[in-house]
């Protein structure tokens, strides 16, 4: 596990601008925040994502991870500058519960074995009727377990490397058991660090929202619209003073006078989250540098951001 490197220890951050990630606004938060939806099963991901979206009158909204019509559980929704955070959350990890049925009964040696054979890492290739384009590749499942057998049906737990179709999982147990087997019921646990109990439904935001929207109560809606900074929680972050701020919003090259801490394990070519001393999400930059040498200079420039997620005119320009 990193730690840090403090290089500046008597900088501070002016209240008066800027903002702490729990303290923005609703309004803050749609420029930059997301929902975590428990879907229901019946529409598709884009189509709950359309729903909020035109309920808070929001030109945009977008998904983290796809489920099918039929599947229900975790499906982040991003709005504003939150959503170049979607490659993040579709890399993350995912849990899900499975319910297959096999055509016939099987025995409780066949089926482990079958379960152990497909974990690790497994050929996975998209079925023919997901949005993807059908390829060869390989996804790692770290857990394929069974949680409950009822005569020809199973209840399993996987937990995978993002992108794994479990549909393919039941293809291929079929292909290895000698028979069809169908996947019945899917239910996504969790995607990365949020679980199905940091969840609601999509009734409780309609709700939340006519709330704001009609009696000018936002309390609720503030419970379950984070702020961008909950998506990034546990990432690596170099911390900067306010005077790099607004640059960097502006897209400028970050300097080392700029900087309060890094991680003591950052090598050249990393992309690293960027925040202000609040804790705001400032921007990603890819650094050119490792930290050992950080620490000797005095100036020069040591990363570029490559992608900005707080606006420029937050922060004032003191250039």
């Amino acid at each position: 596990m990193s730690g840090t490197i403090v290089l500046d220890e008597s900088a501070v951050t002016d209240d008066a601008i800027g903002t702490y990630p729990d303290q923005k606004t609703i309004e803050q938060r749609l420029e930059s925040g997301f929902f975590l939806l428990d879907k229901g099963a019946g529409p598709t991901s884009h189509q709950v994502a359309a729903w909020v979206r035109d309920m808070l009158g929001l030109p945009r909204l977008g998904h983290g991870g796809t489920l099918d019509p039929f599947a229900t559980g975790v499906l982040p929704l991003m709005s504003g500058k939150a959503m170049r955070l979607t490659k993040q959350i579709l890399e993350q990890n995912k849990t899900y519960i499975a319910v297959f049925q096999f055509k016939n009964e099987i025995s409780g040696e066949d089926l482990e074995e079958v379960m152990h054979k497909l974990t690790g890492r497994i050929y996975n290739v998209p079925p023919e009727i997901s949005a993807v384009r059908v390829q060869v590749r390989t996804r790692k499942i770290h857990d394929f377990s069974l949680l409950d057998q009822h005569e020809n049906r199973i209840v399993a737990r996987i937990r995978c490397e993002a992108g794994t179709y479990i549909r393919t999982m039941a293809r291929d147990m079929g292909l290895l058991l000698d028979q069809p087997v169908e996947l019945k019921e899917l239910r996504r646990e969790d995607s990365g660090s949020f679980s199905l109990d940091d969840c609601v439904q999509l009734h409780e935001i309609a709700d939340a929202v006519w709330l704001w929207k009609e009696c000018n109560e936002g309390e609720a809606l503030l419970r379950m619209l984070h702020p961008t900074e909950k998506l990034l929680a546990g990432l690596p972050r170099i911390i900067v003073k306010d005077s790099a701020v607004a640059a960097l919003a502006h897209g400028a090259p970050l300097l080392r006078p700029g900087l309060v801490s890094i991680p003591d394990d950052l090598t050249p070519g990393q992309n690293v989250l960027v925040t202000s001393i609040k804790g705001e999400a400032v921007c990603f930059v890819k650094v050119n540098c490792d930290s050992e040498t950080i620490t000797t200079m005095e100036k020069g420039e040591i990363a570029r951001p490559s992608a900005v997620l707080m606006n420029d005119d937050v922060y004032p320009r003191r250039w």
